[in-house]
């Protein structure tokens, strides 16, 4: 057994964290901390997983001791506090896989720009979590910049036709709706019902923190420099995230050679599942599982493709990316613990 650990274990996505790795059969939890609930029981702040995982909650300040006692520490924390984490077990062979975005970049200088924090880890060997694009990299990572979830949805949506070449790079425009879970548990005046319910709205236009970081992965496959226009949406929903994602098409690239981009890119990858030309994914269908559904249209009219993916963004877009990035990591298959169905209706 692989002894793992969960650094803030009260949020949603640590939450969703738990409830795959307890049924994990290569995984021990050995440790789960939160400073807010030090000392209560997970399963009285989450009551589903009563009699599954009922481990009390410890506090960071024995995070040496947590590190020496750890293979694998998960940090679910917000940004800007697991560089703190990373610096502290640095000189200790455990690795970690972080849900937030503090090792998710390549140039911490563009990390600092958009979020608005000193990057006090900079030097750290790390690699971008996004499995099926990086996977030989994750193998030997000592830290795993687990990707976003809106950046999950479009990168996959998105990967093919910039790695062949099939698209204008800087012609990409991404519009994504999001359930409301993924703004976190925290109480926020616009997550409160009466504000979402019955609601479709846009946030953070032309200045959300995802943007650079698809940027980034879309400059890796392609070898160029690339500038989007990404748009995030907030949807009444729990779970789930739509990406739609535009691009122009270059002049001589045909409807076949875009079938077969996404062919050659996903054909053999588990939790990747084409819908095709014409294919419309929907959030239903995948939710609750490590699933990215897509499909793809061709305007002939404005020489545009357009595509469309699906992910669960506590899954695909957090802890159930984690623990792929950690089957890979430790040499088990990659599916262990996430081969679930999708939750329907």
């Amino acid at each position: 057994m692989t002894k793992v650990s969960v650094i803030g274990a009260t949020g949603y996505a640590g939450a969703e964290l738990l409830s795959i790795l307890i049924r994990h059969p290569q995984a021990k939890i050995a440790h789960i901390t939160s400073e807010s609930h030090t000392g209560k029981k997970i399963s009285e702040l989450y009551p589903h997983l009563r009699g599954l995982c009922d481990l009390t909650l410890e506090s960071l300040a024995d995070i040496d001791a947590i590190g020496k006692d750890s293979e694998f520490i998960f940090i679910a924390l917000p940004h800007g506090h697991a560089m703190d984490v990373g610096l502290k077990l640095e000189k200790l062979p455990v690795r970690i896989i972080d849900l937030g975005a503090d090792y998710r970049f390549t140039d911490t200088k563009i990390y600092e720009s958009w979020y608005g924090v000193e990057h006090k880890h900079p030097n750290a060997s790390r690699v971008y979590g996004l499995a099926e694009i990086y996977r030989e990299d994750i193998r030997t990572a000592k830290i795993i910049g687990n990707a976003g979830c809106f950046t999950t949805a479009s990168i996959l949506a998105l990967a093919p036709l910039v790695k062949h070449h099939l698209v204008d790079a800087n012609s990409i425009i991404v519009d994504a709706a999001s359930g409301v879970s993924g703004a976190g548990r925290g109480l926020k005046l616009g997550n409160h019902f009466p504000e979402l319910y019955d609601n479709f709205k846009a946030y953070n236009v032309a200045k959300h923190r995802h943007t650079p970081e698809i940027e980034q992965a879309l400059e890796d496959l392609g070898g160029e420099r690339t500038v989007i226009n990404f748009t995030p949406h907030l949807v009444p929903m729990s779970r789930g995230i739509l990406a739609t994602c535009y691009a122009t098409l270059k002049d001589t690239v045909a409807d076949e050679m875009i079938d077969a981009s996404f062919q050659k890119m996903y054909g053999d990858e588990k939790f990747i599942r084409l819908l095709g030309r014409g294919g419309y994914p929907e959030t239903k269908f995948v939710r609750g599982s490590n699933f990215c559904d897509i499909g793809w249209h061709v305007d002939d009219r404005t020489r545009r493709v357009i595509i469309l993916s699906a992910i669960d963004n506590l899954v695909k877009g957090a802890a159930g990316q984690a623990v792929q990035n950690f089957n890979i990591a430790a040499g088990f298959d990659e599916s262990t613990a996430l081969d679930v169905v999708p939750m329907y209706p």
